[in-house]
């Protein structure tokens, strides 16, 4: 994923990995800001109860404000790629 663009967010470094996916710094290059890009697995994208599970994520992020969360700033499924845009802390 270093170095590839996703529609207007440019991958710049990894930043982890984990159970659900893979976290990314990212540029997003229509706001010039640097954003936190959590991407579901390929071979995840094909399992309904995976995605599932990662809407739910984006929905439950997107409903809580709270200065130890990062704020959701979308969820995005581009070109096959599931990812939720987060606030770089």
């Amino acid at each position: 994923m270093l170095g590839k663009t996703l529609d207007h967010y440019q991958i710049t470094s990894l930043l982890g990995k984990g159970g659900m996916g893979e976290v990314y710094r990212a540029r997003d290059t229509k706001l010039d800001r640097e954003v936190a890009i959590k991407v579901l697995p390929p071979q995840m994208t094909r399992d309904p109860e995976r995605v599932a599970r990662f809407r739910r994520e984006a929905r439950t992020l997107a409903a809580l404000n709270h200065a130890n969360i990062a704020g959701l700033y979308g969820f995005e499924d581009i070109d096959g790629h599931l990812f939720l845009v987060m606030e770089l802390v």
